[in-house]
């Protein structure tokens, strides 16, 4: 795998031509990391309504979304529902599990797929997908397997700029 550095546009744009499924990470992707606890033990995130846009643009486009995370939060099942993410996998501690039953439901091959993640449990899942993406809040040692790194960072807006950037590669 090469660098971000390394990578032509012309190597992204085959692969992202290829993308049929789209699967994120949550904490430090889709949000911005932090947790916040309430008094009464209830886990808060914030969601940012520009990921979400981008959700529903890779959805319209044909692309296929799913979340696979290590811990589980009824904020996410909430905010999935609401942006119709049919594939929710939350307390997983080996993605990779996920990623094969999802290829194989969905007869798909690893090329297909596109994953985005931060953090040192995602780095099986990234080596082995079509398109591995990351934030620039990510560890060091993502940010140096991945094809691609974000402008925004997790929670601001990371998720639409990869799934726009996909499409206008895709040129759909």
């Amino acid at each position: 795998m090469m660098s971000p550095e390394e990578i032509t546009k012309e190597e992204l744009k085959a692969k992202a031509e290829r993308i049929k499924l789209f699967i994120m990470d949550v904490d430090g992707v889709l949000t911005d990391g932090r947790i916040i606890l309430g008094e009464d033990g209830q886990e808060l995130k914030s969601f940012n309504v520009k990921d979400g846009a981008g959700i529903k643009l890779a959805q319209q486009s044909g692309i296929r979304t799913a979340i696979v995370t290590g811990r589980s939060s009824q904020a996410v099942t909430r905010r999935a529902d609401e942006l119709d993410i049919e594939e929710v996998y939350q307390g997983i501690s080996d993605k990779t599990v996920v990623f094969e039953e999802l290829i194989t439901k969905y007869d798909l091959t690893p090329d297909e797929v596109s994953y985005i993640g931060d953090d040192l449990a995602d780095i099986l899942l990234l080596k082995q997908v079509g398109l591995s993406l990351t934030v620039p809040n990510g560890v060091d040692e993502v940010k140096q397997e991945v094809d691609y790194i974000t402008n925004n960072p997790g929670g601001d807006g990371a998720i639409r700029e990869v799934i726009e950037m996909i499409l206008k590669l895709k040129e759909v």
